[in-house]
């Protein structure tokens, strides 16, 4: 077989993928809004429930649910009828798929459901179906065929399917007001995790590990400081231990290229005065904004009365994953 001839296979399974997607704009009517308005009356969460490839899809749409907000939780049907039942509350919402609305398994499980007063939400492609028809609201996921040549494996309604669980779980995120650092807070892990959560707190040098001198020390007890420290550079103190200026690499080449006498002069002359400081519980992500903005490798982290607290490296940032 061909290239031309592959291709236009591919092309084919999206074209009808996307107008099972566009059939779904009417859709999003006031079944949808039935379905939302359930999920944030639930005190519980949401028991997401499906077999075979909807099971896989339900399984996703659970974890984006719980991701973005909405306490949610995939429970295989089979496994519910022998006793992962029990997981379900009276102050859950369950939101069944099923693109038939046949599916045994799932219509074996709604007596139970219906005693326990849970409500009950149907994703089917079927809105005359068993349940579809006992459900509190149904949301249709119908398409007009599959992107099977065979009409048999499920690929444009489980692609419809999924597209309908996004849809109610980003309308949860922005009713619910959920935020780029709530998001966060359930992935702390990840590299979203890191640039919203990490402070420069937990990664900055304090105490002892500071490189620091008075304003009044000569510069060979400046380069033994940066040297004992290992940060490139160092703040420098008045008598009040307060920061007036940063000595660093730079200044030092600097220094040198000028001919300046090290053993004489002492690093109040040659520091950089005025340098950028930062106060305590800055995101470490604004750190790195703010060298990367000024181009330099290293902040001085002080009180509100500028005195020492911490600093902070450029291979401090990058140890912690926020680089």
């Amino acid at each position: 077989m061909d290239a031309a001839k592959l291709k236009a296979l591919g092309l084919a399974v999206i074209e009808t993928e996307t107008a099972a997607l566009d059939a779904l704009r009417a859709r999003i009517d006031e079944h949808f809004v039935a379905a939302c308005r359930l999920m944030l009356e639930c005190h519980g969460r949401v028991v997401v429930l499906g077999m075979g490839k909807s099971g896989h899809i339900g399984g996703k749409i659970a974890a984006t649910l719980a991701s973005t907000g909405t306490p949610a939780f995939f429970v295989h049907p089979g496994e519910a009828s022998h006793g992962d039942l029990g997981m379900i509350t009276p102050r859950d919402v369950v939101l069944a798929i099923s693109n038939s609305g046949e599916t045994q398994e799932l219509l074996t499980l709604l007596p139970i459901i219906k005693r326990l007063e849970v409500p009950l939400i149907a994703l089917t492609g079927n809105p005359a179906s068993t349940l579809a028809r006992a459900a509190n609201t149904h949301v249709d996921v119908g398409v007009d065929r599959e992107a099977c040549p065979l009409g048999l494996a499920p690929t444009s309604s489980t692609t419809a399917t999924l597209a309908m669980g996004d849809a109610l779980a980003i309308a949860m995120l922005e009713v619910r007001g959920f935020t780029a650092e709530d998001f966060a807070l359930s992935h702390p892990g990840g590299s979203l995790g890191r640039r919203l959560l990490l402070r420069i707190d937990d990664i900055m040098h304090t105490g002892e590990t500071i490189p620091q001198v008075r304003s009044h020390a000569p510069i060979t007890e400046t380069l033994h400081e940066m040297t004992r420290k290992g940060l490139g550079m160092t703040a420098v103190l008045d008598d009040q231990d307060r920061v007036i200026g940063i000595f660093t690499d730079g200044d030092l080449r600097r220094a040198v290229d000028h001919n300046v006498d090290l053993h004489n002069t002492d690093v109040a002359s040659l520091m950089t005065p005025d340098c950028i400081t930062v106060r305590p519980g800055l995101l470490a992500a604004e750190a790195l904004a703010i060298m990367d903005s000024r181009k330099i490798n290293a902040l001085l982290v002080v009180d509100e009365e500028q005195r020492l607290v911490g600093a902070l490296g450029m291979h401090d940032l990058l140890r912690a994953g926020v680089v």
